[in-house]
């Protein structure tokens, strides 16, 4: 089935409301920015929500997403889960694992159990004789950043039950750490030619495609309350190959800040958004869909 997968330029269109996308370790949970004020969305933290919404085995989307492409779940299960023992995936892929051939390892039950692995790639295979299988995966997203700069706000959290002895409430200064607004672009793209390496099928991408949609709104948190998928942009061109330049397919669904682009936005309506490609790029794919219409 991999032959079938076609390349794939796509776009997601993220709108951040008092919330923090993605927090920086390094900088005491900052949301993300670079030194020009733009803000960043890493591609690791949006995978990680996908991945997330494939754990949480009850939950409503894991169900509905299953049951709607006729899934089977155990061959939809995440390697790079949270907190996992490599020496647990080592004993699961077997000692003589780099000793397969191509269509073994395949065929193998760790291949074909590992939704996240075929998709994505994976980190566990990074040594030894294992001949780059898995390394990189079919699906790539880029590193999101906002079309004008952001305004980050900090607060502090308060308790009211205190936390330490002889104090009526607890407080953490500065801890509550939001982007007020922000427009973020993140691309993202299947590239068909790993296909064959990791075992990706269509099945595989069918559930990208199905889980985007969902991947803010059901991993809400206190910190994350309102960020919004405002477009997914799902390009599919006309062959594996390509049959047009991904950069001008992104250039033309990117929003525009309206008036001084240097000053951070406060709401939607700030921007001049894209509706559609023009008619002449648009030609040149199989299908040009916007993800979130499908909810």
């Amino acid at each position: 089935m991999s032959t079938e997968i076609k390349r794939v330029t796509g776009l997601l269109i993220i709108e951040a409301v008092n919330s923090n996308p993605n927090g920086d370790p390094d900088r005491e949970s900052d949301p993300r920015q670079r030194p020009n004020g733009l803000g960043e969305i890493s591609p690791v933290s949006f995978k990680r929500k996908l991945r997330d919404l494939m754990e949480d085995t009850d939950g409503p989307v894991f169900n509905n997403v299953c049951s709607s492409l006729n899934l089977e779940p155990d061959n939809f299960r995440i390697l790079e889960s949270r907190g996992r023992d490599r020496n647990v995936i080592k004993k699961e892929m077997g000692e003589k694992i780099e000793d397969f051939d191509q269509a073994e390892f395949l065929n193998s039950k760790f291949v074909q159990q590992y939704w996240d692995a075929r998709l994505f790639g994976n980190t566990f295979l990074e040594s030894g004789g294992n001949k780059g299988y898995i390394k990189t995966g079919v699906a790539q997203f880029v590193m999101g950043l906002s079309v004008a700069p952001i305004q980050i706000v900090r607060h502090t959290n308060t308790n009211k039950s205190g936390v330490q002895e002889g104090k009526s409430q607890g407080m953490a200064p500065l801890a509550y750490r939001i982007v007020e607004h922000g427009v973020y672009c993140m691309p993202f793209y299947i590239n068909p030619s790993h296909a064959h390496k990791s075992g990706c099928t269509t099945n595989d991408i069918d559930l990208l495609k199905a889980l985007i949609p969902y991947a803010y709104d059901h991993t809400r948190s206190a910190i994350r309350p309102d960020v919004r998928i405002r477009h997914a942009w799902y390009m599919e061109h006309k062959n594996a190959l390509g049959s047009c330049a991904d950069y001008v397919l992104i250039d033309a669904l990117i929003p525009r800040r309206k008036g001084d682009d240097s000053m951070a936005s406060s709401s939607w309506n700030d921007y001049d958004v894209p509706d559609n490609l023009p008619e002449e790029l648009n030609n040149k794919l199989e299908s040009c869909v916007d993800l979130m219409e499908t909810l």
